[in-house]
């Protein structure tokens, strides 16, 4: 599932092709759980309206309208927002069961998995959100329109501090990584960035949140935010079925320390990666290097 780093970089690379761009008319698969507000209204309420700002609220995208609507989008575990001209086989194939001819990545063309068709009065590059999965979601907010997804979303991880997680722990008995993993605590990280976090701080997966110090808070919010910024810079993780919206792959995975490398020698000390279970989520360390 992308994470902050991947949805920042779509962020950063589709607000060019929608910010100050009016929305001709909006396309779209027929109705499923996809579509949190169903697709008639969703085409009709966003006919003739100009996006006006993309912005990332922890893993979310919202694309502000200057009607003073919000469009919530969230990319779930394979959504992908693109562009028209876009070519990638893992951009537009996401799964073996969704996968495209050479031709039609070339050629691509709207199919049964692409939920949102965005054509603009500009003639100018249409723009897709496609999810083979149906994992994603779309939502239309009216405007001063509350969302219960965002409001329960805790401090942005690029915006923390140690002080937001070490409150967020206090009398929680539950492991760190799962805490890190909880966005109403911090939003924005996921499996990947808690494991190389929690390995540039020292601290193993398993420790109780309840019991870290504040300054075992600040290593580790410092410490995501390093990595993340990192993986920013570097194009996000292209691990699974995550690459750019123009088709690239990021390269962040080149650099990972611990997170899906268990058996491998850690890059520091030598010894083995471990592996374990928390959560039903896997998590990745170092024993010599995590305490």
């Amino acid at each position: 599932m992308p994470e902050l780093p991947e949805v920042e970089i779509t962020r950063r690379q589709i607000e060019p092709l929608l910010s100050g761009r009016t929305i001709a008319t909006l396309s779209t698969t027929k109705d499923s759980y996809f579509f949190i507000t169903k697709p008639a209204a969703l085409k009709r309420r966003l006919k003739g309206q100009r996006v006006a700002r993309l912005e990332r609220v922890g893993k979310y995208l919202l694309a502000h309208v200057e009607d003073g609507q919000r469009l919530l989008l969230h990319l779930g575990m394979t959504g992908q927002l693109f562009g028209a001209g876009v070519s990638s086989v893992r951009l537009l194939s996401s799964t073996g069961s969704a996968a495209l001819s050479p031709e039609g990545q070339q050629a691509f063309a709207p199919d049964d998995h692409t939920h949102l068709r965005f054509s603009f009065e500009d003639g100018g590059p249409e723009v897709y959100f496609r999810d083979a999965r149906k994992f994603g979601k779309v939502q239309l907010l009216a405007p001063g329109e509350r969302c219960e997804r965002l409001d329960k979303l805790g401090v942005d991880a690029l915006l923390a501090n140690g002080d937001v997680l070490h409150a967020g722990t206090r009398g929680r008995k539950a492991a760190i990584k799962n805490i890190l993993l909880d966005q109403q605590v911090v939003a924005g990280i996921g499996n990947i960035y808690a494991d190389e976090a929690l390995f540039i701080a020292g601290i193993r997966p398993r420790a109780q949140a309840g019991k870290l110090s504040r300054p075992a808070c600040e290593r580790i919010v410092r410490a995501a935010q390093q990595v993340m910024r990192r993986s920013i810079e570097t194009g996000g993780s292209s691990i699974n079925d995550y690459v750019q919206p123009d088709g690239s792959d990021g390269s962040y995975q080149d650099e990972r320390q611990v997170y899906a490398r268990e058996g491998e020698p850690c890059l520091r000390c030598g010894a083995a990666i471990k592996r374990i279970v928390l959560g039903q989520r896997s998590a990745h360390y170092c024993p010599r290097c995590q305490r």
